[in-house]
């Protein structure tokens, strides 16, 4: 039997409800794989903080040091209370970014997939969507603006000013390529170059890394699209897209719409892989506004689960059943309140009743 010591952070906010939906999900893969799951619960973020001081604090650092991989909930309060907490322990510079740094994990898998099935969620038109999306945006995570140096200061005359610095090395750029050409050759084999040659030199060198890099890979086929017109593209065409592959801020931003045209981040899990360490999370916020009122929907957190299960732990067939069990849940019609806008007439159900009915689905499966 194969042993896995699982770190789980449930963070704020919503986190704690929708985490208790995964770990019913690990239970039933437990049950019927020869697989064991010894789940270490830690204090991560604002709720971390305002128990010992520290949003990252050295206990849950141990866990995650020891554990084999890392399945966090969310982070953050509302701007009110954010405000109660030091700038430098805040939940994303005080404990996201520094747990990113320490496991180096370089590269955000975020999928961005809706069946034709559930195409009613997308704001998009139904002969936009097509026969559904199903894009995987790769990410490079640990580098450029968001981890380079940074100043502010106040000049001779008064005047603020603030400097921040967009670093990559060619080592960076060519480990994020490696692993997009390696998922586009398991897709349909066409990698969209994500960059901003025109204006940037870091996008140059990107592109210069991967002039270098795509020898390797004979049958990818490539295409170099500008951050800008990507971002219409996925609004006009999604489904012109399969593997996209880009920087640290431009996937930030970019995954972020992909959310949209899916009709909300709730329904985007994410992978966030190291050499030695992972960890998975929603792509979404802790919605504070709707914490403890148990009406969130937990498919980015259990979507979350299911790439772990395929990414780590090799249980790729399992991992397909549990995305179809949430899937199926969907498709008979029920949603929860915080999606019921998009979802339209249909049967309202809550977080805890959700999570059940994909247990269910799954114990079918």
């Amino acid at each position: 039997m194969k042993q896995y010591k699982i770190a789980v952070l449930a963070g704020d906010g919503i986190g704690p409800e929708i985490m208790k939906q995964a770990i019913k999900v690990l239970e039933v893969v437990e049950k019927r794989n020869d697989v064991s799951f010894e789940l270490q619960h830690a204090l991560f973020g604002a709720c971390a903080y305002f128990k010992t001081g520290k949003s990252l604090p050295e206990e849950t650092l141990e866990i995650c040091d020891k554990a084999d991989t890392i399945l966090k909930g969310t982070i953050g309060l509302s701007h009110e209370e954010t405000l109660k907490i030091p700038v430098e322990q805040r939940p994303e510079r005080g404990a996201l970014l520094p747990i990113r740094k320490r496991y180096n994990t370089y590269a955000n898998f975020r999928p961005v997939s809706l069946p034709r099935e559930l195409s009613h969620f997308s704001p998009l038109k139904s002969e936009v969507i097509g026969k559904g999306i199903d894009i995987m945006m790769i990410r490079e995570l640990v580098g450029g603006l968001y981890f380079g140096e940074k100043e502010r200061g106040v000049d001779a005359t008064g005047k603020r000013w603030v400097k921040e610095t967009l670093e990559y090395d060619e080592d960076q750029i060519r480990k994020i390529l490696g692993v997009a050409f390696r998922t586009a050759m398991k897709r349909k084999k066409v990698l969209h170059n994500i960059h901003k040659s025109n204006v940037l030199l870091s996008s140059i060198l990107w592109n210069e890394i991967l002039e270098e890099v795509s020898p390797q890979y004979p049958e990818v086929e490539i295409k170099h699209v500008l951050v800008d017109a990507a971002s219409t593209a996925l609004c006009l065409n999604p489904a012109q897209f399969d593997v996209m592959v880009m920087e640290n801020m431009f996937g930030d931003i970019l995954s972020d719409q992909g959310g949209g045209i899916l009709g909300s981040l709730g329904l985007m899990p994410s992978a966030c892989i190291g050499d030695t360490k992972s960890y998975f999370e929603p792509s979404h916020g802790s919605a504070p506004d709707i914490a403890g009122k148990n009406i969130a929907n937990p498919y980015a957190m259990v979507g979350s689960v299911a790439m772990m299960l395929d990414m780590v732990m090799g249980l790729e067939e399992e991992s397909k059943k549990v995305w179809s069990a949430m899937q199926s849940v969907f498709a008979a019609g029920y949603s929860t309140p915080d999606l019921s806008p998009a979802h339209g007439e249909g049967k309202i159900i809550n977080t805890d009743d959700f999570g059940d009915m994909i247990v269910k689905e799954l114990e079918i499966l």
